[in-house]
């Protein structure tokens, strides 16, 4: 077996979290010496926000980078989110099938009725939650992409879920009936093709620089100083909710960046815990105070 095991503070707590891993696959997770029941116990203990490579490319990728960017930031500050968030998956894949198997077995639409209300009401759990989200991200976003550009491009985020449903300022209670409404007006589309078409899994943000699509318009540039706005955004976010810096971890990251937008994110990242990982010894120059690791031929030197 191996055992990995932290010593955390967290919202002015002493933790210990540890994971047991078996040869046959099994783990064993604990807090604070407790075994615990199921991995999302650990949810919100510690948090944390990962800035890596594949992150630049969140403005041209497709929705589902966009959708994963909310769920990890909501799911460590929400409790409840993380639960909504496995059930309906568990419920989409389930009507996936449905649709996908009813003409060779048509007894599974007697099914259906009940998984399209089941997952409307997870899907407006989420849409209520990541409408927030959304909004909370771009007010960020825009301040530290605006200084950023030196004042010269303005950058903006919008949430979207399905067609003729408008979020704002609306609780889960109020988004159901719209969402259901939606679900009945493609019923048929969705028996036709063997597609879920109704839910949250259709989500996505909208981004704009100086008000053109910036997945379409954006120069390579802007997408990643967009980019790496919104990850700075994310670690604000954190902040503002638990008035304390969520642990970061630049993950090679910097190596993929001009020494401006280095510069940039280095200046950002005084307070709080930060964690760097990196090929080339000359970024870390830039980075005060700290502690330097090096790993050479698999050891630590």
């Amino acid at each position: 077996m191996a055992i990995i095991q932290a010593n955390i503070e967290s919202a002015g707590r002493l933790q210990t979290i540890e994971a047991r891993l078996f040869r046959n696959r099994r783990r064993e997770l604990y807090a604070n010496g407790v075994k615990l029941k199921k991995l999302i116990e650990l949810n919100g203990r510690l948090t944390a926000v990962m800035f890596g490579p594949d992150d630049l490319n969140m403005i041209k990728d497709g929705a589902a980078v966009r959708r994963k960017l909310m769920d990890q930031c909501i799911a460590q500050l929400r409790p409840g989110y993380l639960a909504a968030l496995m059930e309906f998956n568990k419920l989409y894949e389930h009507k996936t099938r449905i649709l996908r198997d009813y003409r060779e077995k048509p007894s599974l639409l007697d099914l259906l009725d009940d998984y399209d209300l089941r997952l409307a009401q997870q899907s407006a759990r989420l849409i209520y939650y990541r409408t927030a989200f959304a909004a909370g991200l771009s007010r960020r976003a825009r301040d530290i992409h605006k200084e950023f550009s030196d004042g010269n491009e303005e950058l903006s985020i919008k949430y979207k879920t399905v067609a003729d449903i408008n979020s704002v300022g609306k609780k889960a209670e109020q988004i159901l009936p719209e969402l259901l409404q939606h679900q009945r007006e493609h019923r048929q589309a969705e028996l036709r093709l063997g597609h879920c078409l109704s839910g949250a899994h259709k989500d996505d943000l909208e981004i704009e620089i100086n008000g053109a699509n910036a997945r379409k318009f954006a120069s390579q540039g802007q997408a990643r100083t967009a980019a790496v706005s919104i990850k700075l955004a994310e670690r604000d976010i954190h902040h503002d909710d638990r008035n304390e810096y969520p642990v970061l971890l630049l993950d090679d990251v910097l190596s993929e960046l001009d020494p401006v937008r280095q510069s940039f994110i280095l200046s950002k990242i005084t307070r709080g815990q930060v964690f760097i990982t990196c090929c080339d010894e000359q970024i870390i120059f830039g980075v005060s105070g700290g502690k330097v690791i090096k790993v050479e031929e698999g050891k630590v030197r």
